[in-house]
C-alpha cells in the first residue's frame, strides 16, 4: 500500500513541477499577499488630498494652514475662491475634504478688551473654521474628524483665547457615517471583477478542451470577431449583476442612488468591457481552465486590496498607487461611488472613463493578436 501511495505521490509531484503556471502561483500568491498587507495596506490615512477656501487671507489663516499641514494628516493640493467650487471638486473626487476659513477668522481667534459681552460670547462659541468632508469614505472622514479639536494655543505669535472646538466638521453624502453606504457601491466593482474576468479567462481554453476549436478553424471567423463575440453575452450578465446589487442595497440597506441612471449605465458598461477584455487576454496566455482560475485569483487579490474598496487609496505608498492605477477596478471604484453617492455625472469623470475605454481597445487588440486560430 505504501509503495503505491509513494508512486502516486511521485507522479503528482512530477506533474506539478511540469505545470509552470501552477508552480508559479504556489510561490507568487503568498508573496503578493505578504507584500500587499505588509507594505501597501495602511488603515492610518495620511497626506489626504484636501482643498482650502481662505476668505480671511491673513497671517493668522496662513499660520493655521501651516499648523494643519504639520500634522501630516492632510495635504492642501488646491485653493478655491468659493465653497461652491470646492464642493464641485469633492463631487468629482479631486479632493477628499476642504478647509473653510471665514473672513472674521481673527475675531474668532482672539478676544480684545474692546469687545462687548455679546461679541465675546459669540467668539467663544463659534468654531474658527469648518471642515467639509466627503463622508462617502468612512475611513477618510474619521481621519479628518481627528483634526476637529487640534490644539491652537498660539497663532501668528499671539495667544489664542478660543475655547470651543477648533473646527466644525460637516460630512457630505453620508452624514450618518454608515459603512454600508460605502461598501455596497464598492461591491459592484469587486463582484464584476471576479465574475467577468473568471468567465472570459476560460473562454478560449474551453474551446480547446471541449474540442470546438476544430469547428472554429473551418469557419471564416476572424480573431477580432471571435473576441467581440465572446464577450458580448457577458455584458448582459454584468448589467444584471449591477442591477441586483444596487437594488438590494437600496431596498434592504437603504443605500441611496443619487446619480443618474444614464451615468451609472455608461460607467458600468465601460468597466464590464474592460474586465471582460482582461479575461480574454488571460485566456490567450493560460493552457487550461485551472490556470485561468488561478490567474483570476492572482488579479482579484490586488484588485480588492488596492482599489480603495477595503483600505483608503490615499493611505497607500506611491508605488502601490501606481499599481492600483493600472487596474480597471480602481477607476470604476471611483466612478461608481461618485455617481451613486455624490451625484456626479459621467462627464465629470472623464479621465477614468477614458482610461477604461482605452484599456478595452488595447486589450482586445492584444487578445486578437495572441489568439491563433489553429490547434496546438
Amino acid at each position: 500500500m505504501w509503495i503505491r501511495i509513494y508512486a502516486v505521490f511521485i507522479k503528482e509531484l512530477k506533474q506539478l513541477s511540469r505545470d509552470k503556471m501552477t508552480f508559479g502561483m504556489i510561490v507568487m500568491i503568498p508573496l503578493v499577499q505578504l507584500m500587499l498587507f505588509g507594505y501597501a495596506i495602511n488603515t492610518d490615512a495620511r497626506h489626504i488630498p484636501v482643498g482650502l477656501v481662505d476668505l480671511s487671507q491673513t497671517s493668522e489663516s496662513r499660520a493655521i494652514e501651516q499648523a494643519v499641514m504639520a500634522t501630516q494628516s492632510v495635504d492642501f493640493i488646491a485653493r478655491y475662491a468659493s465653497i461652491k467650487a470646492a464642493e464641485m471638486a469633492i463631487t468629482k473626487g479631486e479632493i477628499r475634504a476642504v478647509l473653510y476659513l471665514p473672513v472674521d477668522l481673527p475675531r474668532r481667534l482672539f478676544l480684545h478688551p474692546s469687545y462687548d459681552h455679546m461679541q465675546m460670547h459669540s467668539a467663544l462659541t463659534l468654531p474658527i473654521g469648518q471642515w467639509i468632508v466627503d463622508g462617502s469614505d468612512t475611513v477618510i472622514a474619521s481621519s479628518i474628524r481627528v483634526l476637529r479639536n487640534m490644539p491652537l494655543d498660539e497663532v501668528a505669535g499671539h495667544e489664542v483665547t478660543q475655547t470651543s472646538a477648533s473646527f466644525e466638521v460637516v460630512q457630505y453624502f453620508n452624514p450618518e457615517q454608515r459603512t454600508v453606504v460605502n461598501i455596497v457601491p464598492g461591491l459592484v466593482a469587486v463582484i464584476l471583477t471576479m465574475t467577468m474576468i473568471l468567465f472570459t479567462s476560460a473562454a478560449i481554453v474551453r474551446e480547446h478542451e471541449h474540442g470546438n476549436m476544430e469547428f472554429l478553424i473551418t469557419t471564416p471567423i476572424r480573431p477580432m470577431e471571435l473576441m467581440v463575440g465572446k464577450i458580448t453575452p457577458y455584458v448582459i450578465v454584468g448589467l444584471i449583476q449591477v442591477a441586483i446589487i444596487l437594488s438590494v442595497g437600496y431596498w434592504v440597506f437603504s443605500v441611496p442612488i443619487k446619480g443618474g441612471l444614464f451615468s451609472l449605465f455608461c460607467a458600468s458598461i465601460l468597466f464590464i468591457f474592460a474586465s471582460l477584455t482582461l479575461g480574454l487576454v488571460i485566456s490567450t496566455v493560460v493552457k487550461n481552465q485551472l490556470q485561468a482560475m488561478q490567474m483570476t485569483i492572482f488579479i482579484l487579490l490586488p484588485s480588492i486590496l488596492l482599489s480603495g474598496f477595503m483600505f483608503p487609496y490615499d493611505a497607500m505608498p506611491v508605488a502601490a498607487q501606481w499599481v492600483a492605477e493600472s487596474l480597471p477596478v480602481t477607476h470604476f471604484m471611483r466612478m461608481i461611488r461618485a455617481i451613486a453617492l455624490r451625484e456626479a455625472s459621467i462627464m465629470l469623470l472623464g479621465k477614468d472613463a477614458l482610461w477604461l475605454a482605452v484599456f478595452t481597445i488595447v486589450g482586445i487588440i492584444i487578445a486578437s493578436l495572441r489568439f491563433k486560430k489553429k490547434l496546438e
